[in-house]
């Protein structure tokens, strides 16, 4: 006889961040076009993930000091990636893009062609 199985899934809880998904995304960064030669971090933070990484261009931080270069976040409520870049001008996050899958999202960090990520 077959059974069906439900799964409930737990309102309001957010599943990121995880261990898992922050190191496929240390994984993913290695494949980025800019900034070959420093080594990011990946942080959890409440809903996502914190990219930084030391300026080796030196064009935000003069001492080569570690960046927020981009974040990262889940939104529960749409069951999607928000992308966003930090604005070194005003200390300000901004919006970037949104997708469906985490891959896209690191896909586009890693490509970022308008270098707007890593500066």
């Amino acid at each position: 006889m077959n059974a069906a199985v439900m799964r409930k899934v737990g309102i309001g809880i957010n599943p990121h961040p995880n261990e898992l998904d922050c190191k496929r995304i240390e994984r993913a960064l290695s494949s980025r076009q800019r900034y070959r030669y420093v080594s990011p971090n990946v942080k959890p933070v409440r809903g996502g993930y914190l990219i930084e990484s030391p300026c080796c261009s030196h064009n935000i931080d003069k001492d080569g000091g570690l960046i927020d270069v981009a974040l990262v976040h889940y939104d529960t409520v749409n069951g999607m990636w928000k992308l966003f870049r930090k604005n070194h001008a005003n200390g300000l996050w901004e919006f970037y893009s949104i997708y469906y899958r985490l891959t896209s999202a690191i896909e586009e960090l890693n490509t970022d062609p308008e270098r707007l990520f890593w500066q």
